[in-house]
């Protein structure tokens, strides 16, 4: 018999994934993730609540794609540079040298999947559950989905604590997804052998081979605008490859999105590409699978089973003891309260919690009841976690570190350019080679100028050039400029500006993304700028008030129109660069991630929101 479809109970649900977020608005509940709100909703209109929404072919497609497409964004999440530490260690403003990020990332991973697995066991032997594997599973996750955005929140993403609490938790989204796909393989009858996984991971290899070899063709780009829109097309692709492929080797159909998620992670997608993936997966199926995980949950059963009911305060106890004492290992370079709510917020735990019930009770290892259980204790930490971390973090280390700009070479332009950047967001450092005792007499009392015994790149690896933020190389040889410039660039300085004279040293060095001045064309410019705009010259010397460059970096103002932009003081927006468009900025333009903001206003109100706007996980 064919089965009766209806549009209502998907009417019912998408409707509710519309009004959740204006009703965290509305009702100021911002302490709240949005996902867990969805659920709660999906508690509201389904089986614990008042039941107007009814599983049907519908609701399961979109559930099951919304699903999928979550774990595709747990992957594509995850930040692979974070892995790269070759940042020389500062010193914390304790005294002590900041530690290793990573390393100290897999100690506190190790300790708390090994304290995870001793947990288990005690749930196991208190007749809980059966299975000790897939509880060390639930209770070592960690969602990435609530730790990225209070980082975020709090200012956090630039801080050595905060790559280091990022890290925990994307080392423990890669090893714990990638040990439920074995552990369904093991566990499921029909599955195949665990080593056909290899199978999947070499497709997925092959893949990045592939996207790697094209990306950048001439061909790609042309066919990324229009209705063509090749690049997104290229993803759901590979989604779908993955998912099919996972599913014919005997893994479960989510490590194939999640494998996809990386894939295209590691091929450094463009931002508006991952900004049209985020809206699709955020603003349409996602929420339908949040939901009817409400749905689907009845709360009133586990209260009639006294055995779960003392589960989930144990449970919670479990999954806090499991992260605060791992994450203990910190307190050697930092204070118990930035400890403890560090152990605070890596115990948010939602999506693969998620993953995890849901599989476990498709293959008969856990009930009904316990699955719902699981996913209740989930929804509960994703509440209170952030709420605490916010409340115990201390304020002072959240404080914005200024950007390190560099200088090589103190002459007539670098040494007034230092003094200016340095009350304001900067901190510049000059290196120079050996003065004369009367010039270092006088540099020092005005800049901060470090002696070198020469410009070589072995004499440049020793100083704190390659850490630097922004690198400005002014030598009197422009060939030393080009050669010095390209050396910085390699060692991943984010900005590298070379002086130069000569045209084709521009043109190449611009190749390599370095940015170029010149002294003559500088000259030139700005004398016919005097003759043809005398009044825009103005405001560019003006010391008090300019025309600066902003970039936008802070999800929270993501598509927010200037007319209700909360932060502007005497701001002025003068034009917004986007990708190659220039946009003439009035109220109903809406700010986008990695917009260039060229503002005009007071350096204090400038400085301010420059703090506000310029945060990102990768900066």
């Amino acid at each position: 018999m064919e089965q009766h479809v209806s549009v209502i109970s998907l009417l019912v649900v998408v409707t509710m994934a519309f009004l959740t977020p204006i009703i965290l608005h509305r009702f100021k509940l911002n302490f709240i993730p949005v996902v867990v709100a969805e659920i709660i909703m999906g508690l509201i209109i389904g089986k614990s609540g008042f039941n107007v929404v009814h599983q049907d072919v519908w609701l399961s497609t979109l559930s099951t794609l919304g699903f999928i497409f979550l774990m595709f964004l747990s992957g594509l999440e995850i930040d692979f540079t974070a892995f790269t530490g070759s940042k020389k260690r500062e010193v914390l403003p304790n005294g002590k040298k900041e530690p290793n990020a990573f390393a100290v990332a897999t100690a506190i991973f190790t300790g708390i999947f090994i304290f995870s697995l001793g947990l288990s066991y005690f749930f196991v032997m208190a007749g809980f559950i059966d299975n000790a594997f897939l509880m060390t599973l639930i209770i070592s996750t960690i969602s990435l989905g609530v730790v990225v955005p209070t980082l975020k929140e709090a200012h956090l993403m630039k801080t050595v604590i905060g790559q280091i609490i990022l890290l925990v938790a994307v080392i423990a989204d890669l090893v714990t997804m990638i040990l439920l796909a074995i552990f369904v393989s093991l566990n499921e009858a029909g599955h195949g052998n665990t080593w056909l996984l290899l199978i999947l991971f070499a497709a997925g290899i092959v893949l990045y081979f592939v996207g790697k070899r094209f990306k950048n063709h001439t061909f790609i780009e042309t066919l990324s605008t229009g209705t063509v829109q090749i690049g997104t097309r290229a993803v759901f692709t590979l989604i779908i490859v993955l998912v099919g492929l996972s599913e014919t080797v005997g893994a479960e159909n989510i490590l194939g999105a999640f494998l996809a998620g990386v894939l295209v992670s590691l091929l450094s997608p463009n931002q508006e590409l991952v900004h049209k993936l985020d809206s699709f997966g955020y603003g349409f199926l996602i929420p339908i699978f949040f939901v009817m995980v409400g749905v689907n949950l009845d709360i009133w059963s586990l209260f009639s089973e006294k055995k779960l009911l003392l589960l989930i305060p144990l449970l919670l106890i479990g999954l806090l003891l499991s992260k605060l004492v791992p994450v203990y290992l910190l307190k050697i370079w930092y204070d118990v309260k930035t400890v403890i709510s560090s152990g605070f917020l890596l115990t948010s735990t939602l999506s693969l919690v998620v993953a995890a019930a849901t599989i476990g009770e498709r293959i008969g290892v856990i009930t009904e009841h316990m699955k719902g259980t699981l996913i209740l204790v989930a929804v509960i930490t994703s509440i209170f976690t952030p709420i605490v971390f916010k409340k115990l973090f201390p304020k002072e280390a959240a404080a914005i570190k200024k950007v390190n700009v560099a200088f090589l070479g103190a002459n007539q332009v670098t040494l007034p350019v230092s003094l200016e950047l340095k009350s304001g967001l900067y901190d510049p450092i000059l290196y120079h080679t050996k003065m004369e005792k009367s010039e270092k007499q006088i540099a020092n009392s005005l800049f901060n100028i470090v002696e070198i015994p020469d410009y070589s790149i072995e004499t440049i690896a020793k100083t704190k050039v390659y850490q630097s933020e922004v690198v400005v190389i002014s030598t009197g040889d422009e060939n030393l400029n080009a050669t010095l410039s390209i050396a910085v660039k390699e060692n991943r300085v984010p900005r590298v500006i070379a002086r130069i004279e000569s045209p084709d040293l521009e043109q190449s060095l611009r190749e390599h993304k370095i940015e170029v001045f010149s002294a003559f064309k500088s000259s030139k410019t700005l004398l016919r700028a005097l003759i043809e705009s005398p009044t825009l010259i103005n405001i560019l010397t003006n010391e008090e008030e300019g025309l600066f460059e902003i970039v936008m970096l802070n999800t929270q103002f993501e598509g927010m129109p200037l007319r209700r932009f909360p932060f502007t003081g005497d701001i002025i927006f003068v034009r917004i660069f986007r990708e190659k468009d220039s946009i003439v900025p009035h109220g109903d333009t809406e700010l986008q991630m990695h917009d260039r903001l060229i503002v005009t206003g007071s350096k204090e109100y400038v400085a301010e929101l420059k703090r506000e706007l310029e945060f990102c996980e990768t900066c």
